[in-house]
């Protein structure tokens, strides 16, 4: 088996009022698209500077393509690319005059125009940096921090503040950069981020990883292929009453409550029988599969959004 494209070993960092990162082991085989999954605060932006070099971890070991930032930090800087939560540019640069320049930053670079039909920015090409909208500003970082053709590549929230469209634009371009044999690591907090677009992923929370595998595999732990949801106008009431007359769990998130549910067509009659005689006035019911945030409330009690 090759290297792992990425691995550490213990990696913590504390700030003088929060422990960031709590000792954190990963490693990312080449080529695959990882992700690191959890709420704002969860310690993936922290985690990412620290392998990016960026940020100097307090312990722990961090090997990037085989080699460590102590000894070979010019050249691990040569071979990856790096996508931030934000990217400054001049406001009066072209897309086109802005590639062009982070080109001669390095001694191998991709064509402009190569990078330029990757994003899918042809069209936009002679724009000023302002003009664009955020999905197109995202997709100009994207194509900036690939300038270099590395070989790995991180990506801190990308998609954050996109609207639907513009976020499945940018997975396009994530799926033509594993297809080209990259290796991705991305931050995420969006579920389903993670599940079309991740080979497997890490779930942090407080700092530390609490669950990690394949999207897949961390779903089927749960051992609960469904969930019904009753949705309602407004606040959902207390369910513990409710609880109680079905005898199942039900969780009240928001607007509505969840029924997780090994055999939704025995659970929906039944549910709603006691729904009706308990007078619960929900709006809508809807069947669903268990997803990945169903496993983070499941390991933290708490909504990936909270």
């Amino acid at each position: 088996m090759s290297e792992p494209a990425l691995r550490i070993r213990g990696l913590r960092k504390a700030f003088p009022k929060v422990v960031a990162v709590a000792g954190v082991d990963l490693e990312v085989a080449r080529g695959e698209v990882f992700g690191l999954l959890g709420p704002n605060g969860a310690g993936k932006t922290t985690t990412l500077e620290m392998i990016e070099g960026l940020t100097v971890p307090d312990a722990g070991e961090i090997e990037v393509l085989g080699r460590t930032w102590a000894r070979e930090g010019r050249e691990i800087r040569s071979r990856i690319g790096v996508q931030l939560q934000s990217t400054s540019l001049f406001n009066r640069i072209t897309v086109r005059e802005a590639l062009d320049l982070y080109g001669t930053y390095y001694p191998k670079a991709r064509t402009t125009a190569d990078l330029l039909d990757l994003v899918q920015l042809n069209d936009k090409a002679d724009a000023y940096h302002v003009t664009l909208s955020g999905g197109q500003q995202q997709r100009l970082a994207l194509a900036l921090a690939l300038v270099n053709d590395p070989e790995l590549v991180f990506l801190d929230e990308p998609t954050t503040g996109l609207d639907p469209q513009a976020r499945r634009s940018l997975w396009d371009v994530v799926r033509r950069m594993k297809a080209e044999g990259r290796t991705v690591l991305l931050t995420t907090h969006y579920m389903e981020e993670a599940e079309a677009l991740c080979d497997r992923l890490a779930i942090m929370d407080h700092g530390q990883v609490i669950a990690a595998g394949t999207p897949a595999s961390l779903i089927a732990q749960l051992a609960i292929p469904s969930v019904v949801e009753l949705t309602f106008d407004g606040e959902a009431p207390d369910p513990a009453a409710f609880a109680v007359r079905l005898g199942e769990p039900v969780e009240r998130r928001a607007d509505l409550w969840e029924i997780p549910t090994r055999d939704p067509k025995a659970t929906l009659p039944r549910l709603l029988e006691t729904a009706e005689a308990a007078g619960v006035p929900y709006q809508q019911v809807h069947v669903r599969r268990a997803t990945l945030e169903d496993v983070f409330l499941h390991q933290t009690g708490r909504s990936l959004r909270d």
